[in-house]
């Protein structure tokens, strides 16, 4: 089959769905790859590097989605919902198209998809399970967002991480508290770490205890509520109100003491849940940073704007939201991977794995045959 791989045209996105070192093992197995010309270069990977691998370039968009079989993205129709309603003119009946696609908050989108005949996979949706790990973009893409988290934190905070003693007397080490601790909060753990602060997490899974202790983070507890606080995706799941005003009690004492709050939690399809108040962070001392990786969905801290800093009674506040794509040639490698793996997963002698009650398959695969079939994504079209 020949896979497609378009432009990115979300703004600002620099990554790239496929990089030349995953070529090999597609075209071992049968797949071309036809590349937009100068669909890698602000990844840092220029058509030469995928034409000695073996890719095709093809020279204007409409040429990758006339001829690819499978058209592969970073950003498709929903997670791009402007720019990406350009390519719909594009796709035709049957063509698979694999992509990040924001199904349970942009459901309308996967409609638009639908009513285009093709055969959708949603890769938010690849279930957590461990033969799934490798095509796992959510993981892999959120393990670059922690890192560069601190690194803005770092270079916001007018102060240093480490503790360094001198002749001129001793800098005490930045205190960072990092909330939310699945994969973008270990990584924001292990990097603040590395550059000397003192690492306190918090997170309503008791089972994150163990990860934040072995990245060198002290884990704050709160009695959890009956029924657990994880759904059956392991991911966070929302909590009563009693609950939630002993979480704030316990915020507010740790974050006045702390010089960086970096905040990741997200619920999947729901907007992100506040966590940090106004209140709260007017008790941070003036020159503290806050960095919300959450702030496409809304934001942990009542104060994120999305994309913008904010400054208030002195204390930054910033809301980037696609920190993986300012780091696109790493991000774009480590997608690759997830890609590359999941493609040779659902596509077999040339043609759509024929098992689609596969657990993969069937978790991943939103559209078919002009009809929405994944049960959530339904459920959020009512």
């Amino acid at each position: 089959m020949i896979i497609g791989v378009p432009k990115e045209t979300f703004p600002g996105e620099r990554r790239v769905a496929l990089a030349p070192h995953v070529i090999a093992s597609l075209k071992k197995d049968g797949h071309d790859v036809l590349l937009q010309a100068g669909a890698g270069a602000e990844a840092g990977f220029p058509d030469r590097e995928f034409e000695e691998k073996g890719a095709r370039i093809a020279a204007a968009r409409p040429d990758v989605f006339a001829n690819a079989d499978v058209i592969a993205q970073i950003r498709g129709l929903g997670a791009n919902r402007e720019s990406g309603r350009a390519d719909l003119e594009l796709l035709r009946d049957k063509q698979i198209v694999a992509a990040l696609l924001d199904p349970l908050t942009a459901p309308q989108s996967v409609r638009d998809l639908a009513e285009k005949k093709v055969t959708a996979f949603s890769l938010e949706l690849v279930p957590r399970i461990t033969r799934a790990q490798s095509m796992d973009v959510l993981s892999s893409q959120a393990s670059i967002a922690g890192y560069k988290a601190v690194i803005l934190a770092a270079g916001a905070l007018p102060k240093i991480f480490p503790m360094i003693m001198t002749a001129a007397g001793t800098i005490t080490a930045a205190r960072v508290f990092v909330i939310g601790a699945a994969v973008a909060g270990l990584q924001a753990i292990a990097t603040a770490r590395r550059l000397g602060a003192i690492v306190q997490a918090y997170d309503v899974r008791a089972a994150a205890k163990e990860a934040v202790a072995s990245l060198g983070g002290k884990f704050l507890e709160i009695h959890m509520p009956e029924g657990g606080a994880e759904d059956k995706g392991g991911y966070a799941k929302a909590q009563s109100e009693e609950f939630l005003k002993r979480q704030r009690e316990m915020m507010t004492s740790v974050i006045s003491t702390s010089d960086v709050v970096i905040t990741t939690a997200l619920i999947p399809g729901k907007p992100a849940p506040v966590l940090v108040t106004a209140d709260m962070v007017k008790t941070m001392a003036p020159g503290s940073v806050v960095v919300d990786i959450a702030a496409e969905r809304g934001g942990n801290c009542e104060l994120t704007k999305a994309d913008k800093t904010v400054i208030e009674n002195g204390v930054t506040i910033l809301g980037p939201t696609d920190l993986p794509s300012t780091v696109p040639h790493h991000s774009s490698q480590m997608y690759a991977k997830n890609m590359s793996t999941f493609l040779l997963h659902i596509l077999q002698d040339g043609a759509l794995r024929p098992d689609l009650d596969e657990e993969i398959v069937k978790e991943t695969l939103v559209t078919k045959d002009g009809e929405i079939v994944h049960a959530r994504v339904r459920e959020a079209l009512g």
